[in-house]
């Protein structure tokens, strides 16, 4: 099974977020993507420290009309910071047989250089880097951390990167939707309308919720 992960804090989850994985999904031809929320982010403080399961409750709403589509608690079922590798050390054992490609945003993998035990991650599976507004890499090799550069090589025909392990890594450009999750909190502290930036039962869950309306 061809497996997509799509990690975030998911506060809320947007439509961004849900294009992303559906192009991944059909670039890629996935069986699924997995949407797992981080519960304690080490790269981005939590604002307002709105509760994991709300949050994963917005995701569930989110993708509930979306077969290919799925959520995991697994970064909540677990003590210390949500660091990437330690998921993808515990999906890969759950699912040995699974292909996996870990979706993340050109902004965030322009500083994987600082994550923990980054260059485990290029050797646990497959990284689909997609072009985020604001963040487009205009040389992908020079975005790699100089201490693993070299275990790379570039196939620009196919804007991918070969690691030594058999994995690779891929750049998406053509889906920039500009859309923040930051945006869409302060038009609903605002009590601005959020409709079109996340799915309509977000909306709705958001409002009923009192959602950020009160700086949760």
């Amino acid at each position: 099974m061809k497996t997509g992960i799509l990690g975030g804090t998911f506060n809320p989850i947007h439509l961004a977020h849900l294009r992303i994985a559906e192009e991944v999904r059909d670039r890629f031809a996935l069986d699924r993507v997995i949407f797992i929320p981080a519960a304690a982010p080490p790269h981005k403080p939590m604002v307002g420290e709105l509760p994991f399961e709300t949050r994963c409750e917005m995701v569930r709403l989110a993708i509930a009309d979306a077969p290919a589509f799925t959520v995991s608690t697994i970064e909540g079922e677990r003590e210390g910071p949500s660091y990437s590798i330690d998921t993808l050390r515990a999906l890969r054992a759950e699912a040995t047989g699974d292909e996996f490609f870990f979706i993340v945003g050109s902004d965030s993998f322009l500083d994987i250089g600082a994550w923990h035990e980054y260059a485990a991650i290029f050797a646990a599976g497959n990284i689909v880097v997609v072009e985020r507004p604001g963040a487009a890499i205009t040389d992908f090799t020079a975005a790699l951390p100089v201490a693993i550069a070299t275990q790379f090589c570039y196939h620009a025909a196919e804007h991918r990167l070969a690691h030594r392990s058999g994995y690779s890594v891929y750049y998406l450009t053509g889906i920039p939707l500009d859309i923040s999750s930051s945006s869409i909190r302060s038009l609903a502290r605002l009590n601005r309308s959020i409709r079109y930036l996340v799915p309509e039962a977000v909306e709705h869950y958001i409002k009923e919720q009192g959602i950020y309306t009160d700086d949760r």
